[in-house]
């Protein structure tokens, strides 16, 4: 049987979506993806080679390092919560809905990683 576009749920052949709530919910999406997208790509790398810089930049100065690449993640974990954008490919195995869903999970763990390293980076790198 064929499955949904948006929720995965069992449809005959000659339909895409389930019912119309799952067709407005998935052009929604692309809509708001089409918004955003210029946007999310442009801070995603920022935030994606901020990291690999920190790291760079750890091994010299410590302190100017670990806050850069902390707050890379940090916000990388936000940007991927907020406009949970997956690739196409995550989208046609697991259907729009759960592609979603395992996004922003993984942004929320960046998030939380995010939110450790600063507190991290407080706590050992900022002398009072």
């Amino acid at each position: 049987m064929k499955k949904c576009d948006y929720c995965g749920k069992e449809i005959t052949y000659f339909e895409q979506y389930c019912c119309d709530e799952c067709q407005r919910k998935t052009l929604d999406f692309y809509d708001y993806q089409a918004k955003y997208s210029k946007f999310f790509g442009i801070v995603n790398a920022v935030c994606v080679m901020g990291i690999p810089i920190g790291l760079f930049m750890f091994s010299l100065v410590r302190p100017i390092g670990f806050t850069m690449m902390s707050f890379a993640v940090l916000f990388l974990g936000l940007m991927i919560v907020i406009f949970p954008f997956p690739v196409e490919n995550m989208i046609s195995s697991m259907k729009l809905k759960k592609a979603v869903d395992v996004t922003r999970i993984i942004g929320a763990v960046l998030l939380a990683l995010g939110i450790l390293l600063v507190i991290l980076d407080f706590i050992f790198f900022i002398r009072f």
